[in-house]
């Protein structure tokens, strides 16, 4: 069975938007009764994602995605409708009710989880067999202890085709749920591997169980013995692991003290660190730092630290991660870590106190990003000091506060031997031109997105926009005023009527809301839609409507659904004016 309704009323009223997005959103601004900050569906710098305390609702002004609770979670977390409405009744202490395919969809989340936790186990327990010899022999030599290969569950996957096929079928896994699982493959005989069927993925590698902030093992990295690519093999995405919504380490960096998330690149950075007391430390998962990943730092945080590889894919890798932690409103720090090659190897070298005092004197994230152009000009020279100045008022033009404009542009004046005054000038023309492109960009982006609006991935247009236009009338206002059914059901309107699919739907819910005596605030019909739906009606309420004129409306609208109605069932007089020509001629 379904979840009932009353359950998901109750679940709504009892999730307060603002405090659900603010987890997410760093709001900046009040209006009235919205909230705005940046919007995390679509990249802007000037906000235009509002949330309704009131109405419960969010809409995005630029990208135009808008809806309930329950959607955002969806959209947010990229996750199903009842994974959104499981995580919104843990916040609010609810039990979810038992209901058929859904439970089935728990039941398969629920055994995945349980093949990983199994396969975690095995790989674990491989390590310390007489196979595995060299990947002992590597964790030696990185100085990585045995408590710490414990506590982050490391193990390792044997160098043959079916060892950990083999051990999970005889706990009683199929060949579908490990490819489902992301830990073998389908594939043909070949030479060596014992038989068609099926082959682990993860072979000859030293491996890391990805471990989710409620504990669950969700994936794996595996880092290859030796020579071969790539160095790193990450589990595909399943229905429990996505790489880029995830962070390696972060289920114990979140209990850190320390105030800060360290980003690191690599899984034995982050060991190394937690091992030398730094247990801050987290990584991405063999993808280039996501806008998911900042906000997912952004939970358990509010100042992040950079410490990627210090050679130039690593500080590459910094300038397109600072954007992302920038935008959630976190201070952002750089190390740079100069000849040490990564912090696992500084450690090594230098000692814990030594990163730890990098570590306290990390360069501010404007200043690391102006570091990395200085190195690419020659100062001594005046071309190159020319060079210097139109990169980096570039950068300081970029920067959303006036005050850092100002002290970063005297920085860069002191630094080229510039008068101040000169670069503020450039820097103040750059900002015009960054503004007249964005609000450019903004305009061919809401062009863009238009049809993305409309529910269904429908194109622009509607088969009949007279009626289309009455039938979004109507729904507009029967939410409004539910005293409205009496014209309804004078005039005997009903879904049939209607020439968008879209509309008759909403019609249905707000007829059967209303006839059982349920509540139909916007965030309870928003609760029954998908996301894209949610955000085409959530346009829809905005638009206005004069309540004192509700009566008139609706007997309008329903006039202009069957005007629009006669006109396409009425012959084409033009067409019979031609036909009568033609039978008088002959």
């Amino acid at each position: 069975m379904a979840i009932p309704d009353s359950f998901l009323d109750e679940l709504v009223s009892r999730t307060d938007i603002v405090d659900l997005v603010g987890g997410y959103v760093k709001f900046t601004k009040r209006s009235g009764g919205n909230m705005f900050g940046l919007c995390p569906f679509h990249s802007e710098k000037t906000p235009s994602f509002s949330v309704n305390r009131d109405k419960q609702i969010y809409h995005c002004f630029g990208c135009g995605k808008g809806g309930g609770a329950i959607n955002f979670m969806m959209e947010i977390e990229n996750i199903a409708f009842r994974d959104a409405i499981e995580m919104l009744a843990n916040r609010a202490g609810m039990a979810v009710p038992d209901s058929g395919a859904h439970e089935d969809q728990s039941a398969k989340r629920r055994r995945m989880l349980g093949l990983n936790r199994d396969a975690a186990r095995f790989y674990y327990e491989m390590l310390a067999s007489p196979s595995s010899a060299a990947a002992r022999e590597y964790l030696a030599n990185r100085m990585i202890s045995k408590a710490f290969v414990t506590k982050f569950g490391i193990g390792m996957a044997p160098d043959a085709w079916t060892s950990l096929t083999d051990a999970m079928k005889k706990k009683g896994y199929s060949q579908n749920d490990l490819i489902e699982a992301g830990l073998a493959k389908a594939g043909p005989v070949k030479e060596g591997r014992g038989g068609a069927g099926i082959y682990d993925i993860f072979r000859n590698r030293l491996m890391f169980p990805v471990i989710d902030v409620r504990g669950e093992v969700i994936g794996f990295s595996g880092r290859i013995l030796g020579e071969g690519e790539p160095k790193y093999l990450n589990s595909p995405d399943t229905m429990v692991f996505s790489k880029k919504r995830n962070l390696f380490a972060l289920n114990l960096a979140k209990k850190t003290k320390m105030g800060m998330l360290i980003l690191v690149e690599g899984n034995i950075d982050v060991v190394s660190l937690h091992q030398a007391g730094f247990d801050s430390a987290v990584a991405s998962l063999g993808t280039a730092f996501t806008d998911e990943q900042a906000r997912l730092m952004a939970k358990y945080t509010d100042k992040a630290v950079i410490a990627y590889d210090s050679d130039e894919a690593g500080r590459r890798a910094a300038l397109r991660a600072i954007p992302f932690l920038e935008k959630t409103g976190m201070g952002i720090k750089v190390l740079d870590m100069g000849s040490g090659k990564d912090p696992d190897e500084f450690i090594k070298t230098q000692g814990a106190d030594a990163f730890r005092i990098l570590l306290d004197r990390s360069e501010n994230h404007i200043e690391y990003r102006l570091m990395t152009i200085r190195r690419s000009y020659d100062l001594t020279s005046d071309e190159g000091r020319v060079s210097y100045l139109a990169a980096a008022t570039d950068m300081v033009s970029s920067l959303e506060s006036e005050p850092e404009r100002e002290v970063f542009g005297s920085r860069v004046a002191n630094e080229t031997g510039i008068s101040a005054e000169a670069v503020k000038n450039e820097v103040r023309r750059k900002v015009k031109i960054n503004e007249n492109r964005q609000k450019k960009g903004y305009e061919k982006s809401a062009i863009r997105l238009k049809p993305a609006t409309l529910p269904d991935g429908k194109p622009p247009g509607y088969k009949n926009e007279g009626s289309a236009a009455a039938e979004e009338g109507i729904v507009r206002c029967l939410a409004r005023d539910t005293a409205l059914l009496s014209v309804i059901i004078e005039t005997g309107l009903s879904t049939d009527e209607f020439s968008e699919p879209f509309y008759a739907k909403l019609f249905d819910l707000l007829m059967e809301r209303i006839t059982e005596g349920r509540d139909v605030w916007e965030s309870l019909i928003l609760a029954e839609l998908p996301p894209n739906e949610a955000s085409a009606l959530t346009k829809i309420m905005q638009k206005p409507e004069s309540l004192q004129q509700n009566v008139t409306s609706m007997y309008n609208y329903i006039s202009k659904i069957r005007s629009e109605k006669f006109k396409k069932a009425s012959p084409d007089m033009e067409m019979l004016m031609e036909i009568m020509k033609y039978r008088q001629v002959e």
